[in-house]
């Protein structure tokens, strides 16, 4: 199944002590660039950084980055430090999600959906809200029944005029890469995906899920078997039809 909803790309907001996730129809694309591995100490610079700031550098980071900003994305310091903003989520997913009956689409029960890849998602959220809770707002907004735990969110960078991709730690606070990134998403910008292959936690998948994974595999092989079949039929066709035309046996 295909998801066909309007809600391919939107706002929503993610607060402490609220529970509300709410969206407006926004789109934003942007050309998929080649990706290059990176050093993971770029996480643990930033940790550090985090915790040298002061107030005032913070403040003068923030009105730096709203004096930048293109668009109405502000960042908002509040007196005891905390600042809110907005980040932009690309959905970069390639196997299907579970999505909650009673949520958009009119979906009922539990339906599977792939979500359209490279879609952009808007999110408004403080600068004390880690990964985790970014990928949660995520989920939740779209309704996906999944454990968080499959997911995981990346940061994708450019340097010397190479783009790189760095997994991004559940502890990380994206607002706080935004604000010293800057505002434009060709500096960085945020992109969720699957966990990959060597750290999928199966234990989070339910029997139904690991058993439609492997009929997808079976289907995928046996599509393998028939297409190098064919192929190799095609072969053999055309040596018999060369060693005809030469007179040799066949």
């Amino acid at each position: 199944m295909s998801w066909t909803s309007t809600m391919s790309s939107g706002y929503s907001s993610l607060e402490e002590d609220s529970e509300e996730y709410f969206f407006t129809a926004r789109t934003s694309l942007f050309k998929k660039p080649s990706l290059k591995p990176t050093n993971l100490k770029d996480v643990e610079k930033g940790k550090e950084l985090r915790t040298h700031l002061t107030y005032e550098d913070i403040r003068q980071k923030v009105e730096q980055y709203n004096t930048q900003s293109r668009d109405h994305f502000k960042m908002t310091l509040n007196t005891n430090g905390m600042y809110t903003g907005f980040i932009k989520v690309q959905l970069d997913l390639r196997r299907p999600i579970t999505v909650k009956g009673g949520g958009a689409g009119g979906v009922k029960g539990q339906e599977a959906f792939y979500l359209p890849r490279g879609s952009i998602n808007t999110l408004h959220i403080s600068s004390t809200n880690t990964v985790r809770q970014v990928i949660e707002a995520l989920l939740r907004k779209f309704t996906v029944a999944d454990n968080p735990a499959k997911f995981a969110l990346f940061k994708r960078f450019s340097r010397e005029d190479q783009v790189y991709t760095c997994k991004l730690s559940e502890e990380e606070h994206p607002l706080f890469l935004r604000l010293v990134a800057g505002p434009s998403t060709d500096t960085l910008s945020f992109v969720l995906k699957e966990q990959q292959t060597g750290e999928v936690m199966w234990d989070a998948f339910s029997i139904p899920e690991l058993q439609n994974f492997l009929r997808i595999l079976e289907k995928e092989e046996q599509d393998q078997i028939c297409s190098m079949t064919r192929r190799y039929n095609a072969y053999r066709e055309k040596l018999e039809e060369a060693m005809r035309a030469t007179g040799g046996p066949g």
